[in-house]
């Protein structure tokens, strides 16, 4: 468990770095970054792979995939919804669409806990159904704040939450069924890297991506090779529900760049906030059981 949660807090401090580097990377396009992303990505998640030595369990999948024709088209589906969330989370603040991306995180967790609950019969306890009210409280202001909805949250919402379920009803949610889905992603990578006008005319032009790209892969490595870990480690319903910690640092970041929330948003973020110190409550006094 505690690897678990030390494993997702991490994953999410990392994430809300490279949410704040996509816009240090003009003048590449939301595209040309996912493809960068990828390409980059790839090679520091096949030193995590050996260095855990989930070789083996990689050439078990590959040959399980061979002989099962389903599993391959459910192997290829799983990197497309994996590739669709890459490419979203940083095409969005390029495009001044952050705001629905980050109400689509925020509605995640809810998705996440009620797929554990109706789906794995996951139960929570009394602080994560407390939890669970209060987050659900802070989005539901937001929805009626905003007026409604988009597209992005909800692909967001919905898109993140089946690739989570698929995984685990493939059995794939290792760092090996990692790898294999940054590998399927890799023609698309480099289609958006290649094509016209080509990234790599851009890159030479500009020497601080020199430094940039390669940062953006290994912590792009890092950052879902955790994440990845902490779905496997922990109950999908407080998985989902650690998921808040990842918005809730985006927007204490944002504070201390100069951003103030304004007081219509209070009732958004409030609960939202008082919903994740009661995670980190309940994380606490599940630490101390086997000790007493």
């Amino acid at each position: 468990m505690l690897q678990g949660l030390a494993a997702s807090v991490l994953a999410s401090v990392l994430f809300g770095a490279l949410y704040y580097l996509a816009p240090l990377l003009v003048p590449l396009d939301g595209e040309q970054i996912f493809g960068w992303r990828v390409l980059m990505t790839l090679p520091f998640t096949s030193l995590l792979l050996r260095w855990r030595g989930e070789v083996p369990a990689l050439r078990a999948l590959l040959a399980q995939a061979r002989s099962q024709a389903r599993l391959a088209w459910l192997l290829l589906l799983s990197a497309a919804l994996l590739g669709v969330q890459l490419w979203l989370f940083l095409w969005a603040p390029l495009q001044g669409r952050a705001l629905p991306v980050s109400l689509g995180y925020f509605l995640l967790p809810l998705a996440m806990v009620l797929a554990g609950r109706l789906l794995y019969r996951e139960q929570l306890s009394r602080l994560q159904w407390l939890a669970t009210a209060l987050a659900a409280l802070g989005v539901a202001h937001e929805l009626l704040r905003a007026g409604g909805m988009s597209w992005e949250t909800w692909l967001v919402a919905l898109g993140y939450t089946a690739y989570f379920v698929l995984r685990r009803q493939l059995r794939s949610d290792h760092l090996a069924g990692h790898w294999l889905d940054m590998a399927l992603l890799l023609p698309a990578a480099l289609w958006f890297v290649l094509r016209a006008p080509s990234a790599l005319v851009l890159l030479a032009g500009q020497p601080h991506l020199w430094l940039l790209v390669p940062v953006l892969g290994l912590v792009s490595a890092v950052a879902l090779a955790l994440y990845m870990a902490a779905s496997r480690l922990l109950p999908l319903g407080l998985f989902g529900l650690l998921s808040y910690v990842e918005p809730v640092l985006l927007a204490l970041v944002a504070l201390a760049l100069g951003e103030r929330i304004a007081p219509a948003q209070w009732p958004t973020y409030g609960p939202i906030f008082a919903a994740v110190a009661l995670l980190v409550l309940d994380g606490a006094l599940r630490l101390r059981r086997p000790r007493t």
